[in-house]
């Protein structure tokens, strides 16, 4: 839920002028209101759910997630007094990097196009630059938080990460962080949807798509020569 100036609602619906032409300029959020959808039964709960954001601040980069101030809601309907958990989340400006999409070198720069004039200089060639390294602060970070921790966040959602016209990579849903099991069963999160598997599961794609694409195209070089020889020596045989 977006928070909003009052002065830009009104400019955007009602207009402006601006050298005798008037324009509607986009209500910019201040900040974005989450309310958690999870039912807490007590405020010890709440604060366990907290913890789990203070988790993703200690091992994920400073600038790698959108930042947050947790604060708890008292209402009361039909009668009965209740409490939700609500933040008060920093806005991302940003396109979606869907770990499910093809995501090569060009295919980053189709996303940084759409982005200039939104607060970066950079070329597109250092903005993408930029982005494998962020990335793989990113991920080394997140293995860090699945090994020590135990908890993942939802990297699974269609529109959690984004890439920011700075060149960086940013979580924006801190609301579903999962904890880990490695055993055989398989953990649905209240929706019914395995949350946790297909985290990681986002995650390792990132990994293989972004991380270091010169020495990754080198590995793929020898592969195939490992192969080639392997075939070779079948033939002679």
């Amino acid at each position: 839920m977006e928070v909003l100036d009052p002065e830009d609602v009104l400019k955007q619906n009602k207009g402006k002028v601006v050298d005798g032409i008037r324009i509607f300029p986009w209500a910019k959020p201040l900040k974005i209101l989450r309310i958690f959808r999870t039912k807490f039964l007590s405020a010890k709960e709440v604060f366990e759910e907290i913890k789990k954001l203070k988790i993703v601040e200690k091992y994920l980069p400073d600038d790698s997630y959108a930042k947050s101030d947790e604060f708890m809601v008292d209402y009361i309907w039909n009668n009965n007094r209740d409490f939700i958990l609500c933040g008060l989340q920093e806005y991302v400006e940003g396109e979606v990097l869907n770990p499910w999409d093809p995501i090569s070198k060009s295919q980053l720069a189709g996303l940084f196009t759409p982005m200039k004039g939104h607060g970066s200089q950079m070329t597109s060639e250092r903005q993408i630059h930029k982005f494998y390294k962020k990335v793989e602060h990113f991920i080394a970070g997140v293995k860090k938080m699945i090994l020590k921790a135990n908890y993942v966040p939802d990297f699974a959602g269609v529109e959690n990460l984004l890439v920011t016209p700075t060149g960086n990579i940013k979580l924006v849903d801190i609301n579903n962080i999962s904890k880990v099991f490695l055993g055989p069963e398989i953990r649905l999160d209240d929706k019914g949807y395995p949350v946790c598997d297909k985290s990681i599961e986002a995650i390792s794609m990132l990994e293989k798509k972004l991380l270091d694409p010169q020495r990754m195209k080198a590995v793929g070089v020898l592969e195939e020569k490992f192969h080639l020889s392997a075939m070779s020596k079948l033939v002679y045989r």
